[in-house]
């Protein structure tokens, strides 16, 4: 079965006080790149994402960031901002609240940020309460399949492309799974929304004022 590309209505409802969202009149939308970062495909991403001016938000894996410190430092160099997304990819579902935290701290060493994503959006409540003390967590209104072989580079960027709206954030991955299909997808997506008028901007705390709850 391919991935739902929307999240569940009854999910959305019941973690609503995550950021799913971030309602725009105007015509923006925010690109998010999680799992990186890879030396093999990120800068890759920031190649295109500078030839079309466009700012995105990455969620690091600390263990990423870690091995591969140039790379980390060139996405803050280019502008884009940063968000944790726990030292070693970890399923908040199969693991320990108390591990869980401590992985997401293990991440902070390395990952400055007030941005927090749970790898596969699976967090138990109780540490989503906890993380809710220091971070913003940032969900997704469209997740593209790039991780999935289930779909081809072409049906991604139709993903994203039919089912994004002003405000939305989309979900992409730099990661080796991903590399085959987002190589495709991704140019289709920026040349898309540029020529219909769209800007890319990047997530930040201050941002997520206007966040719908």
């Amino acid at each position: 079965m391919q991935p739902s590309v929307r999240p569940p209505f009854l999910l959305r409802k019941l973690l609503r006080k995550l950021t799913w969202i971030i309602p725009q009149k105007e015509k923006i939308i925010y690109l998010t790149f999680d799992d990186g970062p890879i030396p093999e495909v990120t800068p890759f991403v920031l190649d295109l994402l500078t030839k079309y001016k466009a700012k995105a938000t990455f969620f690091c894996v600390g263990n990423n960031v870690r091995k591969n410190p140039e790379v980390y430092t060139n996405v803050k160099e280019a502008g884009h901002s940063i968000g944790n997304h726990t030292y070693n990819h970890t399923n908040g579902f199969k693991t320990s609240v108390e591990l869980y935290l401590d992985d997401v701290a293990e991440a902070e060493k390395f990952i400055q940020t007030g941005l927090f994503r749970p790898p596969h959006g699976r967090i138990k409540l109780k540490a989503l309460r906890n993380l809710r003390l220091r971070f913003k967590i940032i969900m997704w209104d469209v997740l593209s399949g790039d991780y999935s072989a289930l779909f081809t580079g072409e049906q991604v960027a139709a993903n994203v492309i039919n089912n994004t709206r002003p405000g939305s954030i989309i979900v992409f991955h730099d990661s080796l799974k991903a590399f085959d299909r987002l190589k495709i997808a991704l140019p289709k997506v920026l040349e898309h929304f540029t020529i219909q008028g769209y800007r890319f901007e990047a997530i930040t705390p201050d941002l997520l004022q206007y966040a719908r709850k």
